[in-house]
């Protein structure tokens, strides 16, 4: 019994770190329209941030600096926006599939970064015995796993909760508005690529948060951990659970990363021996069947955008709002 629930809170932190990607790229995806398919490489960013803030010295990289788990949290989220920042001024005039080709380069360019500067991240060798909030308070794995858990609860409970008070705002509907139809919101005199800078950036910096979270958590990340991958799963988490709705973007994380351990699981127990190396290939077919599925069936997914509003209801709020 208590496999089963070491097990069960493991399996429910992991999926929480994913809400929490879902939440960024939602705000992006489902209420602005950014295409971002460079999602592992803000991850990623947020990972080795706090790595290198809060992990003890390391004799071949950056780190040793020792400060405090919050700091590590913090550094982590400035980091990613930094990089947003700097990424999204000259990409975010760009629209939908070029936006996309730009984003996959980005994220492929920082995992390569992360590979090839060993000065800086440890290169193939990654960055381990990364610190745990409060290390010492509980000496067995599921009571460390539990204090982690009810942390991931609370920030996925934050995240949720700041992004529906903005995305309700008038800044919310604004970003409605642009994804919509951005001409209309420039002739009511909204600066589009501002308003689309500010949600990417909050965005990845909540991505980056992601990354902190998953590094804490498991305690040692090298560039093998923020493949492409990353980014199709976060992508059919969304849509499988539903864009443009915050609830949507935690319950596809939830549900696609059960599917994913179960399916592997099964793999393990199911195919013989020689053929379990390519049970990974069998879960990304099974993802893309769901996802395949969900697009043909319920092309908002499980829970889609709670209400659609009008592009001439958006363009009256505009009129009556000032942001």
């Amino acid at each position: 019994m208590n496999g089963l629930a070491s097990y069960l809170v493991f399996f429910l932190i992991q999926a929480l770190i994913f809400a929490v990607v879902c939440l960024g790229l939602n705000l992006q995806w489902g209420y602005t329209g950014l295409f971002n398919i460079g999602v592992s490489g803000f991850f990623l960013v947020g990972a080795y941030a706090f790595a290198i803030l809060c992990g003890p010295p390391y004799a071949s990289h950056l780190g040793g600096f020792g400060l405090p788990f919050g700091v590590g949290l913090a550094g982590a989220m400035c980091a990613a926006a930094l990089i947003a920042f700097i990424v999204g001024i000259p990409t975010l005039r760009l629209r939908e599939d070029y936006l996309a080709i730009v984003t996959i380069g980005i994220g492929s360019i920082l995992q390569l970064i992360a590979l090839n500067a060993s000065p800086l991240t440890g290169g193939s060798q990654g960055a381990a015995s990364i610190p745990r909030l409060l290390p010492d308070v509980f000496q067995s794995v599921l009571g460390r796993n539990l204090l982690m858990l009810a942390l991931m609860m609370v920030v996925v409970l934050l995240i949720y909760g700041a992004l529906e008070t903005i995305v309700r705002s008038p800044w919310g509907r604004v970003l409605k508005a642009i994804r919509e139809d951005e001409v209309a919101a420039s002739s009511l005199g909204k600066s589009p690529f501002s308003f689309r800078l500010q949600s990417f950036v909050i965005g990845s910096t909540i991505m980056g948060l992601g990354g902190a979270l998953y590094a804490t958590f498991i305690g040692f990340i090298s560039p093998d951990d923020f493949l492409p991958i990353l980014t199709f799963q976060a992508w059919t988490m969304l849509i499988v659970g539903g864009s443009g709705n915050n609830k949507g973007a935690i319950l596809g994380a939830v549900l696609m990363w059960a599917v994913w351990t179960l399916s592997g699981s099964a793999a393990l127990a199911l195919l013989p021996i020689d053929l379990q190396v390519k049970g990974g290939a069998a879960q990304i077919i099974l993802i893309g069947l769901v996802l395949m599925l969900t697009l043909i069936l319920r092309p908002r997914g499980l829970i889609g955008e709670e209400a659609t509003v009008s592009r001439e209801a958006l363009v009256k709020t505009l009129k009556t709002k000032q942001v």
